[in-house]
């Protein structure tokens, strides 16, 4: 007998993350700490001792700022377990993968965590512009295949875009959208259109930045000093482009560009450049601004 309606969510109790980059290594945290056993899975382990690490300084400042106990910390890592194989994700209840903003690769990935779960696990993708659709044809379970695009950083940002493919079903948007609220954190749906809601409306304003500064407008100092001051922005949005990663940034805008057709998403010449010199913002530190 299939479980009743919200009752599938609540016996979701081990989640798998794929990738611990940036945005896994938070997603991993999170889920962690919301009381999950989280195994989180990427193919180089130099990687995993870097996410840990990163978990580790985040979980420390939490506790340093009194907004976890000690033993908080502590009980958030006895719930977090690290592999670099996909195996150790037989036990997996959810999956959320979060590796390189590459199209041919999460589909690969996907076909290959399908053929390895069992048929009733749900597979959510961290993409921030890749079809959902997509992903899901390339399983035997496109209804259980749904975007969980959280913001970074992870722990710190409370909005996750739930996207809604084709063929998502409702019960697995409901069961995402319910371990969203588990998080601490606030689920918003958008539909399956290239760059979603977030990244639709950010990544032409990152461009157009990028576009006034090779123009010559502006420094980038005067540039983001002007939507931070002028339009009440946390941070400018060649800042913000560093931060994120200029070679995320130019993946997400070739995503939009080559899905909508529409010129008005065409890549900054400057932004490419930066991209092919290896000058990719804060990773790699230097981009608009040096680090």
């Amino acid at each position: 007998m299939l479980p009743r309606k919200h009752e599938r969510e609540q016996l979701i109790k081990t989640v798998g993350v794929v990738g611990a980059g940036a945005m896994g290594s938070g997603i991993a945290q999170v889920f962690a700490q919301a009381g999950f056993s989280v195994q989180l899975v990427d193919l180089a382990q130099p990687i995993l001792d870097r996410a840990r690490a990163t978990i580790d300084n985040s979980l420390t400042k939490f506790v340093e700022k009194g907004k976890i106990a000690a033993a908080d910390r502590d009980a958030t890592w006895r719930r977090l377990s690290t592999a670099t194989s996909l195996d150790a994700l037989a036990n997996a209840d959810y999956i959320v993968e979060a590796i390189v903003e590459d199209a041919n690769a999460k589909c690969e990935l996907f076909a290959s965590l399908d053929a390895r779960l069992s048929p009733d696990v749900i597979l959510a993708s961290n993409t921030s512009s890749i079809s959902i659709t997509s992903l899901g044809a390339a399983t035997k379970r496109p209804d259980k295949v749904l975007g969980m695009h959280f913001m970074n950083p992870v722990p710190l940002m409370p909005l996750v875009e739930m996207v809604r493919g084709q063929t998502t079903s409702a019960e697995s948007m409901r069961i995402g959208s319910e371990l969203c609220t588990r998080l601490g954190k606030t689920p918003v749906e958008a539909a399956d259109y290239p760059g979603f809601i977030a990244n639709r409306i950010l990544m032409p304003m990152i461009n157009e930045a990028i576009y006034a500064l090779m123009e010559g407008v502006g420094t980038p100092e005067a540039i983001d000093t002007v939507m931070k001051l002028g339009m009440n922005h946390p941070m400018g949005p060649l800042t913000l482009a560093d931060f994120i990663g200029l070679d995320v940034c130019l993946a997400i805008l070739d995503v939009l560009h080559e899905g909508l057709g529409d010129p008005k998403y065409r890549a900054c010449p400057l932004l490419r450049r930066l991209v092919a010199a290896g000058h990719l913002g804060r990773k790699s530190g230097q981009g608009f601004y040096k680090y």
